[in-house]
């Protein structure tokens, strides 16, 4: 099986939904995980914290050089992801539309690169 990246993307322009709305998309996104972990697609998921709090680090001349802030200067960024175990990936697309379904937001699905064997 292949393991795919579902990526949800987050607009900070976009007006923040409202308390009862994130309850709702909280329930449905830990039920959509249940069932992720019923299919056995389950590998691991996270949502993550506001943009403002990243830091990015490069390093520059044999010296790691830190700046506070998001990496992209946009206004849409990485809101949380979920890993997965799909055969193929039309799979992953499903399981995707769900996820996007649950969490109310944009996902983006990438294949991980595959590591050739010894």
């Amino acid at each position: 099986m292949t393991q795919y990246l579902l990526s949800v993307h987050l607009d900070e322009a976009a007006p923040a939904p409202s308390d009862e709305q994130m309850q709702q998309n909280y329930k449905a996104v830990d039920a959509f995980n249940q069932e992720l972990r019923s299919a056995g697609a389950w590998v691991f998921a996270g949502g993550l914290n506001p943009p403002a709090t990243a830091s990015v680090v490069r390093a520059q001349g044999g010296q790691a050089v830190t700046t506070d802030g998001p990496y992209a200067e946009t206004k849409e960024q990485l809101g949380g992801f979920w890993i997965i175990n799909a055969p193929d990936r039309a799979s992953a697309l499903d399981w995707a539309a769900k996820g996007s379904a649950a969490c109310g937001g944009p996902v983006e699905v990438r294949a991980f690169q595959e590591i050739p064997e010894d």
